[in-house]
């Protein structure tokens, strides 16, 4: 591991660039964090999740906060994804401490995970940004649907530790029918219960690093906002097409990853 004097610095930095990332693509500065605690710390998958969802409390308080003030909240939504996501954040926190320890499984799950994840980027950048924008100030839907949405979306961020954008923004938008900027603005505040849920659990499990999670949060924070005054300067569906190519390849990592001990046990017979 990196003496303190350096570790500091450079996890603010992948904060920061996870932020802008995060920001300027509407995915959330976890799908940026996890992997590089990983694959450029050498943290142990299960203290990488820990970490991450710790860190992204603070990005989700952060960019909750900015939205409210622009007026993108639909608060009754988050009324009932706050509380159904917290319990299943609580259920997949409860699982996760009975497959922790088996990194092969941890790596499996996230593999796919982070395939969803490359899939809809490269899917969205296809179609050059056209998502059919629909206007309001509410995020359409039955109580009973947005209730199941939080509550399986609870139960993954209890088990990955990813923040709620990867999931939440594309149900509201894909499966609700939410307008876009409603989508991302409702998502942040309803996805902080859950991650302060998952968080505890793994706190209390030993399996967080508080350093590193506040240093990931305050760049993270920060480059949010950097990352959303450059949404209307730049090409974002270029932007998404190379990053939906880059998760993909973290995606096969991670499977592969998960996959090495029965593939050398297929090799060793």
């Amino acid at each position: 591991m990196l003496p303190l004097v350096l570790k500091i610095p450079l996890m603010i930095l992948v904060g920061v660039i996870a932020g802008i990332i995060g920001g300027f693509l509407g995915i959330g500065g976890c799908v940026i964090m996890l992997p590089a605690l990983i694959l450029i710390f050498g943290y142990p998958v299960a203290t990488a999740i820990g970490t991450t969802i710790t860190a992204v409390i603070v990005t989700a308080c952060s960019g909750a906060a900015a939205h409210i003030r622009l007026k993108n909240v639909d608060y009754s939504t988050v009324k009932i994804i706050a509380v159904t996501g917290a319990i299943g954040s609580a259920i997949g926190s409860i699982i996760f401490m009975y497959v922790y320890k088996e990194p092969w499984l941890l790596y499996l799950i996230l593999g796919g995970a982070f395939l969803y994840v490359s899939i809809r980027m490269i899917y969205e950048g296809l179609r050059r940004g056209k998502i059919p924008e629909k206007t309001g100030n509410r995020v359409p839907g039955s109580a009973l649907a947005k209730g199941l949405i939080g509550f399986f979306i609870g139960i993954i961020t209890g088990i990955v530790g990813l923040g709620g954008g990867y999931a939440l923004v594309p149900a509201f938008i894909y499966i609700l029918g939410s307008p876009v900027k409603i989508a991302i603005g409702t998502s942040l505040p309803s996805f902080i219960s859950m991650a302060v849920v998952s968080a505890g659990f793994k706190i209390a499990q030993g399996l967080v690093d508080i350093v590193a999670a506040i240093c990931l949060g305050a760049g993270t924070a920060t480059g949010a906002w950097i990352g959303a005054y450059l949404v209307p300067r730049a090409p974002v569906w270029i932007i998404r097409l190379v990053f939906g190519f880059v998760f993909l390849g973290v995606a096969l990592d991670f499977i592969l990853r998960g996959l090495h001990p029965f593939i050398h046990q297929l090799i060793v017979i």
